[in-house]
């Protein structure tokens, strides 16, 4: 056992450095919250259901840095008691951490877990999770394609 021998208990472990995204890039306050639930769409999978909304440049975010996704977490009373909660909310925060496209683009996104999340294999939580950030990027980035090619024929019938 190395721990009895002096000098040499912690020269092979290594510290621990916390590996977390940083607060502008969580979603905190219940306004945003609430906002993304109403105005905000959604996608479905097995085991989590991802509420998401673009924020837009110049709205009154000052909490936020633009270009960053803010992501947060809401588990209803419903799927268990506070331990049971907490243990999704963690699962699912290590699935965010791990999948997140940085920065990921001006949007908030809320997750909400199924009960299932607590039995489910993480890596078919990280692959939901994944799956949803990749959703989300293509449907943003295939707005705003849209919204440029409808530009495009407004100055192509103008012309």
């Amino acid at each position: 056992m190395t721990a009895s021998v002096p000098g040499e208990s912690k020269q092979s472990v290594e510290p621990r450095r916390r590996k977390s995204y940083p607060r502008a890039g969580r979603l905190l306050r219940r306004n945003d919250f609430e906002r993304v639930y109403k105005l905000g769409r959604r996608q479905f999978s097995a085991s989590i259901t991802v509420f998401y909304l673009e924020r837009r440049p110049g709205s009154d975010d000052r909490a936020s840095v633009p270009g960053m996704m803010r992501v947060g977490f809401t588990v209803s009373r419903a799927l268990g008691g506070a331990v049971q909660r907490n243990r999704m909310k963690r699962r699912l925060r290590e699935a965010v951490r791990l999948t997140r496209p940085y920065p990921g683009g001006s949007v908030d996104v809320v997750i909400n877990p199924k009960k299932v999340v607590l039995t489910v294999d993480f890596s078919v939580l990280l692959n939901e999770v994944g799956k949803a950030f990749v959703v989300i990027e293509k449907k943003l980035a295939g707005k705003e394609a849209g919204t440029d090619v409808q530009k495009q024929e407004v100055r192509e019938s103008e012309a």
